[in-house]
């Protein structure tokens, strides 16, 4: 027989889901086509999150010469464009993702000093 389980670990788990949701991050990067400074920004970012982030990421991929409309639904005036879209604030890096400490910096996951 199986012992019925405290409610108080129930209210912990959700408490623990709640703050993990909290704590992840959305985020959106546009190439434009795979050029290799496309395939260096995809790269640069993928390592950034698995060895800041992991499991508390989710990345969308979007080339813009596959759907250039998003473009301007973003406001993208250059690419490669990460956007984190949430936890917020909103921050947008554009250009070059192969400086880590800049895309911690714009990430929120380190200070500026």
């Amino acid at each position: 027989m199986t012992k019925p389980k405290p409610k108080g670990d129930k209210k912990k788990i959700e408490r623990a889901l709640r703050e993990r949701e909290k704590n992840r991050y959305v985020l959106r990067l546009y190439v434009a086509g795979l050029t290799p400074r496309s395939v260096m920004a995809i790269a640069s970012v993928k390592k950034t999150c698995e060895e800041h982030l992991h499991g508390r990421y989710k990345l969308e991929i979007t080339n813009l010469r596959d759907e250039p409309t998003l473009a301007k639904g973003e406001q993208i005036i250059a690419a490669p464009t990460l956007i984190k879209k949430l936890p917020l604030p909103l921050r947008r890096l554009i250009g070059d993702m192969a400086d880590t400490k800049k895309l911690l910096v714009g990430l929120d996951l380190r200070d500026k000093s």
